[in-house]
């Protein structure tokens, strides 16, 4: 099969080139049953006075995952006429594609409307090293427009310690934090808010909560409600399949001790231990086992074929190849 640099450049040869003007959310109709891969990847030229920052908040992209997309471009100053790769093609995450999924490896959320046939997804920022994000199962429990702050003890004490004291309330405004919307998780202290700074989306910058630009929180709260499901993930690794070919999707696990980082032996085990969890793994792929490591290697979250699903007949014939 091809390398992994020659499945990219195929993947992009289909890619839409676009204006670097502003996108329309991310709202992408759901695949096939059976499939998993949606949306395009899509190529712009970056304009004079484009950053990173100001492309993600554009595009609903954040920093990491383009960063990830484009090795070697400069995130600051990319360069006029320099070609932008927006990672808008997506594994869906696994499992129940019902209310709000979070897959904080990705930096980002998946939200399926009851009763539509589309998914919406957008950036997020997360926890950062040592205020991580919580995995589990929970729902909204509240929704509150133009939201107070109210910092808790260990954040004032945080910020007091670095010379930047907090009041014991900050209210709705520019100013405040959580910016213009929250949804409070039945999970005890953590939220998805808006913010009042545009860079960090996509990034591990919170502590603990999910950050949305906010523009992409105001739209997600016309969708939700309270009691709405939240399936909070951590899969670096997704494996998905559309029109019978499978792909793989890698993003950097998310480590909280840089001295005990992951090895290229961890993540492969990661990785198969992922493909065991799918039907798949059951004797009816034949994975190309060295494209798997240059995607592992390369954390660029793009998804990129590894193999092709076979029909019980092909695997028949192999089997009997073998006696």
């Amino acid at each position: 099969m091809l390398s992994r640099a020659s499945a990219v450049a195929s993947c992009l040869s289909f890619a839409v080139l676009l204006s670097a003007g502003t996108c329309a959310a991310l709202e992408l109709p759901l695949p096939p049953e059976g499939d998993d891969v949606v949306g395009q990847i899509q190529v712009i030229k970056a304009k004079y006075e484009d950053t990173f920052a100001a492309i993600g908040e554009s595009h609903d992209l954040g920093y990491l995952e383009l960063v990830a997309a484009n090795p070697g471009v400069d995130p600051w100053l990319p360069g006029e006429g320099t070609d932008i790769i927006l990672p808008t093609r997506f594994i869906l995450p696994p499992g129940p594609r019902q209310g709000i999924v979070i897959n904080i490896a990705e930096y980002r959320l998946y939200y399926y409307p009851e009763g539509q046939n589309v998914v919406h997804t957008f950036p997020l920022g997360i926890g950062r090293e040592g205020w991580g994000s919580p995995v589990g199962n929970t729902r909204i429990s509240a929704m509150t427009s133009n939201p107070a702050w109210y910092p808790p003890q260990s954040i004032r004490e945080e910020h007091a310690a670095d010379g930047d004291p907090l009041p014991t309330v900050v209210p709705p405004g520019p100013d405040n934090p959580l910016g213009p919307y929250k949804m409070s998780l039945a999970l005890p202290g953590y939220l998805i808010h808006g913010s009042n700074k545009k860079f960090g989306i996509g990034m591990r910058v919170s502590h603990g909560c999910f950050r949305m630009l906010n523009h992409n929180v105001l739209e997600l709260a016309k969708m939700v409600k309270v009691g709405t499901p939240v399936r909070i993930i951590d899969e670096p690794y997704k494996f998905g399949v559309s029109d019978g070919k499978v792909y793989l999707e890698a993003h950097a696990p998310l480590e909280e001790n840089e001295e005990k980082s992951l090895t290229l032996m961890d993540k492969h085990a990661i990785v198969i231990n992922t493909l065991l969890k799918r039907d798949e793994a059951a004797g009816n792929l034949h994975l190309d086992w060295e494209m798997v490591r240059e995607i592992i290697a390369g954390e660029d979250g793009l998804p990129i074929q590894i193999a092709e699903q076979r029909n019980e007949v092909e695997v028949a014939a192999q089997n009997d190849q073998l006696f």
